[in-house]
């Protein structure tokens, strides 16, 4: 099967993929969200875990591609463009899950009418636009030939790289500055949001290169992709070590946090838990601590995928550890809100734990959403790389390459 013919099959289903999302989310829009499994005890579910990671992810890739400018990285200024590429498609699939769990389009406007300055959602909301208007006119001037756009470049990446870094700040403010829930508030929270994101949004951007490069779209030298796998290895240390700080600080003897971190541990989240800890920061560090190992493709890859991977798990036991326990003690407990609830009587509809499983709606949207992201990515990817510069290889000089063909 040819390149262009595999190109449609894949975007055909991820049309389909897509429309399917799309039609679920009709679906919700017409009978609210109780088709969902958010309730009263759980009021965050898949689409603000997505929201989430897709953040994280963006960010990665634009503190790279922002840091080739500001720090004078050459060989990441290669990669730049498929970065930012990257970057966008993320922010945007980020957004369209906040959208969707307001459940409504109504709703939307009471943003703009209804603003609420002290709220760390309201921040959320302006960041994350800012971070996408950055975006765009970053690509703008790395694909613009004008006069003097490669300075304007340089001007760009000195504020992405800071709002990169705040856009995802803020959103780890969201739950550090929450005081009801004692799993999130955390002085910590920003940091280790922050260092998630770059390496869940490196290592999405070394599968993104190492699938352009396999397509033909784009190439990338190997020793590049090995030298970004040892910033991805750094990055993971660091990812683990902030977690095990807020493990030790939770169960420290008298500390507050002793309860979300048995559930955490040892409760209906600690396999989430666990998978990030093991699949998510030891194999992926194990494998790409040693530089044998980076220059093997297959197991860069490998490592990865566990740390995309890991960090979705660890966006889902940190969203949903500190929901298990109700913070309105004592009984009957609080009114279930969920849509079995709300057919059920007596003692049926209250709850004293919270439990939350996806349905069949939220999974069909998520689907569509990253679905739609992908799909996206593969367009913008083919319009926007197929006329850029290709990366010059190892030894090689503009003077040589002429000269090779002058022989």
């Amino acid at each position: 099967m040819g390149t262009s013919r595999k190109f449609k099959v894949v975007a055909g289903v991820l049309g389909a993929l897509t429309v399917a999302g799309i039609a679920a989310w009709i679906y919700q829009l017409m009978n609210g969200l109780g088709v969902t499994g958010m309730n009263n005890g759980t009021s965050w579910g898949l689409y603000i875990t997505c929201f989430m990671f897709f953040v994280g992810l963006s960010a990665g890739g634009l503190i790279v591609a922002s840091s080739a400018s500001v720090f004078h990285v050459a060989e990441y200024k290669k990669v730049a463009l498929p970065a930012v590429i990257l970057s966008t498609v993320c922010i945007c699939c980020a957004g369209m899950f906040v959208l969707i769990d307001l459940g409504g389009i109504g709703r939307v406007w009471r943003i703009v009418t209804g603003p609420n300055p002290t709220s760390p959602l309201f921040w959320d909301i302006c960041v994350i636009t800012l971070y996408l208007v950055i975006n765009v006119v970053y690509l703008y001037f790395m694909k613009s030939k004008k006069p003097g756009a490669q300075g304007k470049v340089a001007i760009v990446s000195r504020f992405a790289l800071p709002v990169a870094i705040l856009v995802h700040s803020v959103t780890a403010w969201i739950f550090g500055l929450e005081m009801a829930r004692e799993g999130w508030y955390s002085a910590i929270m920003a940091p280790l949001f922050v260092v998630s994101a770059m390496d869940s949004g490196l290592a999405l951007l070394l599968l993104s290169l190492m699938g352009l490069n396999k397509s033909g779209a784009f190439k990338v030298e190997k020793k590049l992709i090995s030298n970004l796998a040892g910033l991805l290895a750094a990055c993971i240390a660091v990812d683990g070590f902030f977690v095990g700080c807020e493990a030790l600080t939770m169960a420290y003897p008298g500390a507050a946090g002793a309860e979300t971190l048995a559930i955490m541990a040892t409760g209906v989240t600690a396999p989430f838990f666990w998978f990030e800890i093991i699949v998510g920061v030891l194999i992926p560090f194990c494998i790409l601590v040693f530089a044998r190992n980076r220059a093997r493709m297959g197991l860069v890859a490998a490592a990865s995928v566990c740390v995309v991977m890991g960090v979705f798990f660890k966006r889902v036991w940190l969203l949903l550890t500190s929901f298990v326990v109700p913070n309105v003690a004592g009984a009957p407990g609080i009114m279930s809100g969920s849509s079995s609830a709300a057919h059920a009587g007596g003692v049926d509809v209250w709850a004293i734990t919270s439990s939350y499983v996806p349905t069949w709606v939220e999974i069909t949207v998520a689907v569509g959403v990253v679905s739609l992201g992908v799909l996206a990515f593969m367009l913008l990817s083919k319009k926007l790389l197929s006329k850029a510069p290709q990366p010059v290889s190892a030894g090689e000089t503009a003077e040589g390459g002429i000269a090779a063909k002058a022989v």
